[in-house]
């Protein structure tokens, strides 16, 4: 049996390693052609990102295995959250590890720590229109689609959808 996934606070040393994720999780989504987009640099940026936001890594046995941004409205990170959400983003896991538990490790912990927010009563987030495995994995965890929220990114016709999960 594998040991256990720990979800934790992302110090600065992880940061290069939730770079190097982030990067490969995106491309192999098949979202970017390559590392070069601008906002392919932006999420990459992970010393940036921290500094705006709550990051988390989800980790076994030392090794960094995925990574999750925290935001709630307001917040610069904070894309679609309402005042009673706290919205995820930028949830990734590595390819090598993807299917290990490591993605819903993080949902859970995820909607464990919006529980403890007072205010708090949902928590939503943003996914690609094409990534179907992340869609399995927040249909799996309980999140709902609320399409009526979904939203292109500005001066494209790139479709995103929200989801959202009631505590």
């Amino acid at each position: 049996m594998p040991s256990q996934i720990l979800i934790r606070p992302a110090v600065p040393a992880d940061y290069d390693a939730i770079a190097r994720i982030t990067r490969d999780a995106y491309l192999a989504a098949g979202y970017f052609e390559n590392a070069d987009h601008p906002y392919m640099r932006q999420i990459q940026n992970v010393q940036q990102r921290a500094a705006d936001a709550t990051v988390w890594v989800a980790e076994r046995n030392g090794r960094i295995l995925g990574s999750v941004t925290l935001a709630v409205k307001g917040e610069p990170y904070a894309d679609i959250a309402q005042s009673d959400e706290l919205e995820f983003r930028m949830l990734v896991v590595d390819p090598s590890v993807q299917r290990s538990g490591a993605g819903r490790t993080m949902v859970q912990a995820i909607i464990d720590h919006a529980k403890s927010l007072p205010g708090i009563h949902a928590v939503a987030l943003t996914t690609g229109e094409s990534w179907e495995s992340a869609h399995g994995l927040y249909r799996k965890t309980g999140f709902l689609r609320a399409p009526e929220r979904d939203w292109l990114v500005p001066g494209t016709d790139i479709k995103l959808l929200v989801y959202r999960q009631e505590l």
